[in-house]
């Protein structure tokens, strides 16, 4: 499930990413991982369009995805991925960076006429980096 939201993102195709999430989907982005309450809450899949296109501010972006767990229970299922994320901006040589972002994304899935979507996601940035970036 979380691969093909991945594959999405690398390509910046944020109606393909959309498309994984169900119509009352709840979006929570925790720039820290130890607050207590969300930086960013997003609620339906239309308001996730912005979040995702976002995505086209960078020149490049590459997700890796790391370790998961889902645990099954009939039409619901809960999961924990690990992801580094690889943000390059746009600039001159000498002015590009690259922001790596740790995250975790603790989601919960329902399956909905035989097919699995992202009920709720929450995006836990774990630590982010920036740093110079030569091609």
């Amino acid at each position: 499930m979380t691969s093909g939201a991945a594959a999405y993102a690398a390509h910046r195709d944020a109606k393909g990413q959309m498309v994984l999430f169900a119509e009352d989907t709840r979006f929570l982005v925790f720039m820290d991982a130890t607050a207590a309450e969300p930086t960013q809450q997003l609620q339906g899949r239309e308001a996730l369009a912005p979040v995702f296109d976002n995505l086209n501010s960078y020149q490049a972006t590459t997700h890796f995805n790391g370790q998961s767990t889902v645990s099954l229970n009939g039409d619901r299922a809960g999961g924990e991925s690990y992801c580094l994320a690889h943000h390059i901006s746009f600039g001159t040589d000498a002015e590009r960076t690259i922001m790596i972002a740790s995250i975790r994304y603790l989601d919960e899935f329902i399956k909905q006429d035989g097919t699995w979507f992202f009920a709720e996601r929450r995006l836990m940035v774990d630590w982010t980096e920036t740093r110079p970036c030569m091609p």
